[in-house]
């Protein structure tokens, strides 16, 4: 599968609107509200109503110790960024940034562990100081051929070193105690690395909370990214000469080609969420012959993922109604790994986030119906954000460009786009030692994951 983008944001952030070079926030149109099938509360109304029974009191100076641990590496940190744009790898064969990020890890304090979870270029790295609950931050590093770190990995690679250097910093102060584990995730691009490490249950056996930061061009809180599914579909003929003797063959484009109307009439009746796209991989060698043979990729996308198998469906019966109507013989197949499931964010630690990063970053947010509506775009953290609570916020870094295009891949080397990552690692650090330090604020963390999630 190298070669195929299933994870990331697909071109999805250049739905905002323009942004600064040099403003740290975006000005986002009044907010659209979209339909939904039963008449909710505000969001906003939710979450004073919720917020005015925490103490959102700041501890500065357990915010200062964290600025200033990562501020200290900020350095280094700039020189490992700088190595994996240059030096990109794609999915599973991160063995350079596998060995930079565990070497340099290891000589920051952490136990690290390598080739993690039979997995060769995924790793851990835990820091623990007394008794307490267990954070978890991940980075990924991997890239996109032909286009380099065009989804700014090397920036997602440095903010998790970054947050799990504030919070060990916080444990070695003594302004809290726990533990902080960083997940080496291989393989986004390719909606493999967490999914794998779900499934041998790293982060159910390991942490109580989870988060991690994606560069973008805009910042949200609480981005919308949603599930998708792949499939590959193959249709078998029989080859004859296309002019001497058409009637003895069995044309496997033409299934492909009614397939693709199939596709293009259901989507008439799919809910204006849903998604479905894809490319012919084969349709045929020479003009002047029948196919006997077409395949085709598809990915399929829903807001939720449980409404995933409503879309599996409808493509089955696409393909088989192809097929019929041919008289051809189709094959298909769904990706074994499964579903990559949609982000439950977790509000209160988004909360947190978008407080600190507007106190101390002047950072501007849409609202929350904005988010919602430019969902697209989908990630393996959503298998993760299934299993503990989750916050994956999106950083904005100085461009109005799409992920996954040249333009952002210049934007992710930029300094800009490294202190802005910085910021926000600050911003990952401080809401996860909310989570380490504040029972009642865990416990509000839960009850969020229980009612998305659990429910």
């Amino acid at each position: 599968m190298e070669g195929t983008t299933t994870g990331c944001f697909d071109s999805l952030f250049a739905a905002f609107g323009k942004r600064s070079s040099t403003a740290q926030s975006s000005r986002i149109p009044p907010a659209y509200t979209p339909p939904t099938e039963e008449k909710l509360p505000a969001y906003e109304e939710c979450v004073s109503k919720a917020m005015s029974q925490l103490d959102v009191k700041h501890d500065t100076e357990l915010e200062r110790i964290v600025s200033d641990a990562i501020q200290a590496v900020s350095g280094d940190l700039r020189q490992i960024s700088l190595d994996l744009h240059e030096n990109m790898e794609t999915g599973m064969k991160e063995f350079h940034a596998h060995q930079i990020l565990t070497d340099y890890l290891e000589k920051q304090g952490f136990k690290v562990t390598r080739h993690a979870y039979g997995m060769e270029t995924a790793f851990t790295a835990e820091f623990t100081r007394g008794q307490g609950r267990r954070i978890g931050f991940c980075s990924e590093y991997d890239g996109l051929p032909g286009l380099g770190q065009g989804c700014g990995h090397n920036c997602i690679a440095i903010s998790g070193v970054a947050a799990a250097i504030g919070v060990k910093a916080a444990l070695e102060s003594g302004k809290a105690s726990g533990k902080v584990m960083l997940f080496g995730t291989p393989a986004e691009e390719l909606s493999i690395g967490k999914i794998v490490l779900v499934q041998k249950r790293a982060f159910q056996d390991n942490v109580d909370a989870c988060l991690m930061l994606h560069p973008a061009a805009y910042d949200s809180e609480r981005a919308a990214l949603i599930a998708i599914h792949d499939v590959r579909v193959e249709f078998f003929g029989k080859a004859s000469h296309a002019s001497a003797a058409p009637w003895e063959g069995v044309n496997a484009l033409d299934a492909m080609v009614q397939l693709w109307n199939n596709i293009s009439m259901m989507r008439q009746q799919l809910m204006p969420t849903d998604r479905v796209h894809g490319i012919v991989t084969d349709g045929g060698k020479a003009p002047n012959v029948i196919p006997d043979h077409t395949s085709a990729f598809f990915f399929v996308r829903t807001t939720k993922y449980d409404q995933i198998i409503r879309l599996m469906e409808k493509m089955e019966n696409c393909f088989r109604a192809a097929a019929m109507a041919t008289g051809c013989e189709v094959k298909w197949t769904w990706r074994e790994i499964g579903v990559t499931k949609d982000v439950v964010q977790n509000g209160p630690m988004a909360d947190v986030y978008k407080d600190f990063m507007e106190r101390t970053a002047g950072t501007s947010f849409p609202s929350i119906a904005e988010q919602e509506k430019k969902g697209g775009g989908s990630t393996d953290m959503g298998n993760v954000s299934y299993e503990v609570p989750t916050l994956h916020p999106m950083r904005a870094i100085g461009t109005t460009a799409a992920n996954h295009t040249i333009e952002f891949t210049k934007a992710a080397a930029t300094k800009y786009a490294h202190e802005a990552t910085l910021q926000g690692s600050e911003g990952l650090a401080v809401t996860a030692l909310k989570v380490l330090n504040d029972d009642s604020f865990f416990e509000v963390v839960k009850k969020d994951f229980e009612a998305t999630v659990r429910s």
